[in-house]
């Protein structure tokens, strides 16, 4: 997805860049994550990672619709067609079950 987004944003030649950003966030927030690590960082820092937060998700939502448009083609190339609603349901089945995993179980 992250070279989707380059070319949707037209600077491809940033792509590593990117990659390793999204590589070192999501290892930093694991980090945090798991040993409970907090910043008091005041509500200027916070803003603006609110903002930057908002637009990784924007672009996120943005490349997860480029990906769903890709498997209609997808099935029709695999001769699968009659099965896309299957995949989908599967996909949408799975995301449903770790929210309501994560909601029930893993928070309390």
């Amino acid at each position: 997805m992250i070279p989707r987004l380059a070319q949707l944003t037209s600077s491809y030649n940033r792509v590593h860049w990117y990659e390793g950003a999204m590589v070192t966030g999501s290892l930093v927030g694991t980090v945090f994550d798991f040993w409970n690590w907090k910043l008091s960082l005041g509500p200027l820092v916070s803003l603006l990672i609110g903002l930057f937060n908002g637009i990784f998700v924007g672009l996120l939502a943005a490349a997860l619709t480029e990906v769903l448009n890709v498997l209609p083609i997808l099935a029709k190339r695999l001769q699968m067609t009659r099965f896309l609603f299957g995949f989908v349901m599967a996909m949408v089945t799975g995301k449903v079950a770790g929210s309501l995993f994560d909601w029930f179980v893993y928070r309390k």
